[in-house]
């Protein structure tokens, strides 16, 4: 059985004649007529009755008839189901974005690519970068904004933008004022960093070391605003991105005196299928957001 066969079957059935079939399907009546016997031969029962000059179905013709125009209806609808995707008018892309991009890089590249694809949906979901290259090499998301802070063989990477990590102080602080600031100056501090498996965590974590000294670490979190909220009321000091605390002037955002930097891309799975969807966003940022020869 195949689905030809099955097409021929239908119109025969519908204009009970294989003369008018055949001419509708703009094929010869012996074609029509051969797929009809093979249809018969593999369902192992008789679908038209033949006694009468005119084609009628049987019982069980009427039956099957059915059926087949139900199937025929659900492959219509599932190849035009495919062709919106195709086409980009449907369509969802797993994205995982960690919280600092997400609170100030993502909002713009979600509201350029919406414009130029309306009908495709993304599906956000906010992890730290460590965590986001894991579910990437797993294969549980299409594509993730992650920190290119270790190269790997498992993942295709696009470098989006280079970002300094600044000091962030209360402006009541006594070093608030300053335009550098040393990281040994801060051994005494009070830090609130982000939680274990933030890149930005380690960063820090590392220069402390090269200074000499382990933080007193008061309180982890992956919120920026609850970082930044505890950060104005004078609980103690973090570290964020410059572009996450530029339009903030509720606490003093200082530049370390040996400057530290966080370089974040796209990156998908090499060997992964990608969507029409999922690569639309890559050919996007990649024309789009990325400055050139950044691809790895």
């Amino acid at each position: 059985m195949d689905l030809r066969q099955l097409e021929y079957f239908q119109m025969v059935g519908k204009l009970r004649s294989i003369t008018r079939a055949a001419e509708q399907l703009h094929v010869s009546q012996s074609t029509v007529t051969l797929a009809i016997q093979k249809l018969e031969d593999s369902l192992a029962i008789q679908l038209f009755d033949r006694s009468q000059k005119q084609f009628s179905l049987t019982t069980e013709g009427q039956v099957f008839l059915q059926s087949v125009a139900d199937i025929l209806n659900r492959l219509q609808d599932a190849t035009a189901e495919i062709q919106k995707y195709r086409q980009l008018q449907k369509g969802t892309i797993k994205v995982g974005v960690p919280p600092m991009i997400g609170s100030f890089l993502f909002p713009e590249i979600l509201a350029q690519f919406t414009l130029l694809y309306p009908q495709l949906q993304l599906s956000i979901i906010e992890e730290s970068s460590f965590a986001l290259r894991q579910l990437l090499e797993r294969g549980e998301l299409d594509l993730g904004i992650v920190n290119l802070y270790q190269p790997t063989l498992l993942l295709e990477t696009i470098r989006i933008t280079t970002e300094e990590i600044v000091a962030c102080l209360p402006l009541k602080h006594p070093m608030a004022n300053r335009t550098t600031i040393d990281m040994k100056d801060l051994q005494n501090e009070q830090f609130i960093l982000f939680k274990e498996g933030a890149y930005n965590r380690h960063v820090i974590l590392e220069e402390c070391k090269r200074h000499g000294f382990a933080p007193n670490i008061l309180l982890s979190s992956d919120q920026i605003e609850t970082i930044k909220g505890l950060v104005i009321k004078g609980v103690g000091i973090s570290f964020l991105i410059r572009a996450v605390t530029r339009q903030n002037s509720d606490f003093a955002a200082i530049h370390l005196s040996n400057p530290l930097h966080l370089q974040f891309g796209l990156a998908w799975k090499k060997d992964r299928y990608l969507s029409k969807a999922a690569q639309a966003f890559i050919k996007f940022i990649t024309e789009i957001i990325c400055p050139p020869n950044t691809i790895r």
